[in-house]
């Protein structure tokens, strides 16, 4: 079975996942929900999910099996993931997104959330333990209350609270649609703001979209979509609504570590919370301290959680792809905004377009203006499992075999095992190789001193990985 937990909840096939599975994972998070005391019998559990073709049948397999273990569904619909875990916070509840955020349509997963927000590594392990004990399990579908239009006033009210009144008068922005939850109150959030809205490309079928490494297809619509309609931004989001893609007036994408670094900025943070994979010029950007984890939002929310026990305040995170978590509640003009501890698009989207507009500048020259390294990233897509597991051990082995391996590029100057392998080379460029953590796919990312070394170096990097065994 393909069936495992990675760096965001449960992921696989979906025709593992389908029947039995989804019942097995639902009734040992359920178990373990009741036996660690994080809930009681009857309370209540949300339900949401994302448009892929198999979500609307493993999430009524889910809410049977939650039933049947004693807990009290409650059914959100197709709502962002960090609107139903906002949602779960208001009631003290837990909840379960079905989701496979941006990997294939075939794949679907999982993610559990807590009443207080994501699980951590040691919940992982206790529902996974759970589940590999249980056999036999009844995998009847269920029904639930419906609570979506609850669930997504929630998330809108949070949203529409953020900004002035008309803060994005003015500008015109797409909505890239496709297949994303978030398409809709994306629409009513920037048209609540002033913006001219324009719809771009609503797909009825799944279509996945890796925010962190945008497919050239996709490149090539938003850079036609920016000039046809005249655009100032076009925003969009992954399958699940957790992470942001907001692109310039070129249809040009801003890396999700720039605008993690914008929302810092915005929340006046204290502590930023990010992986060793986003910008190296993060810590000289600010008058914050940076905490670097490994690649994933556990490790993200452990961190933050450490400054929060260590008595700092203001403390957020994000992920290279973008996704905006917050540990404290940040006073924003006279509204104190509620910490949600799980990835967030909408909040990064909207604070990257205010700035623009605010400073009255294009997002690419607000772009500019940060001085970041020139950093890009992509991935080699079916790159088995244990392929990349092969690699990493040759290169792990031995000093003479990761500078062999990297002597294409140039000659180590300093490696980072954190998350993957990063390799600062003493040409002043760096190249950071890393397994996905939930997919057969092998991920790299570069930086260098302008977009033309940036590139290059990224092909290399993609070529030794591919060439590899």
């Amino acid at each position: 079975m393909s069936l495992k937990f990675g760096t965001s909840g449960l992921r696989g096939l979906s025709v593992d996942l389908k029947g039995e599975a989804a019942a097995i994972y639902s009734d040992a998070f359920a178990r373990h929900l009741l036996k660690s005391g994080i809930a009681n019998p009857d309370d209540f559990i949300l339900m949401g999910r994302d448009f892929r073709e198999s979500s609307p049948d493993i999430a009524a397999i889910a809410i049977g099996a939650l039933r049947r273990a004693g807990l009290h569904p409650l059914d959100c619909g197709t709502v962002p993931t960090p609107a139903l875990a906002l949602y779960g916070m208001s009631l003290n509840a837990a909840s379960l997104m079905v989701t496979g955020s941006h990997i294939p349509a075939d794949r679907n997963g999982i993610k559990f959330y807590r009443p207080d927000g994501e699980i951590d590594k040691a919940d992982e392990q206790a529902i996974a333990a759970l589940a590999a004990e249980t056999t036999g399990i009844d995998a009847t579908p269920g029904l639930a209350e419906d609570r979506s239009a609850a669930c997504a006033a929630l998330f809108l009210e949070r949203n529409l609270a953020l900004l002035p009144d008309a803060a994005l008068a003015g500008m015109r922005v797409g909505v890239y649609q496709h297949s994303t939850v978030a398409r809709d109150l994306f629409m009513d959030v920037l048209a609540h703001y002033g913006a001219d809205v324009v719809p771009l490309a609503r797909s009825e079928s799944f279509i996945p979209v890796d925010t962190e490494a945008v497919s050239p297809e996709t490149l090539v619509l938003l850079k036609e979509a920016a000039r046809e309609f005249s655009l100032d931004a076009i925003v969009s989001a992954d399958g699940d609504g957790d992470r942001p893609l907001v692109a310039d007036e070129t249809g040009v994408p801003l890396r999700g570590d720039l605008l993690g670094l914008m929302a810092a900025r915005f929340l006046k943070a204290d502590v930023v919370a990010t992986p060793v994979t986003s910008n190296s010029g993060l810590e000289a950007a600010g008058p914050y301290t940076v905490l670097r984890t490994r690649v994933g939002s556990p490790f993200v929310i452990a961190a933050m959680a450490e400054a929060l026990a260590k008595g700092r305040d203001r403390v957020m995170g994000f992920e290279a792809n973008g996704g905006l978590l917050t540990a404290s509640a940040f006073r924003i003009r006279d509204m104190a905004l509620a910490p949600l501890p799980t990835r967030d698009s909408f909040l990064p989207a909207l604070i990257a377009l205010y700035a623009a507009a605010q400073g009255r500048k294009t997002l690419s020259q607000l772009a500019r203006d940060y001085r970041l390294p020139v950093a890009a990233a992509d991935r080699l897509e079916n790159f088995a499992v244990e392929r990349s597991a092969a690699l990493m051990a040759h290169l792990r082995s031995a000093p003479e075999n990761l500078a062999a391996f990297v002597a294409p590029l140039g000659d180590i100057a300093a490696v980072s095992d954190v998350d993957g392998l990063r390799i600062s080379l003493t040409n002043g460029k760096t190249v950071h190789f890393r397994p996905s953590g939930n997919a057969p796919e092998m991920r790299c990312y570069v930086e260098a001193e302008n977009e033309e070394a940036a590139a290059q170096l990224l092909r290399q990097g993609l070529a030794l990985a591919l060439a590899f065994g």
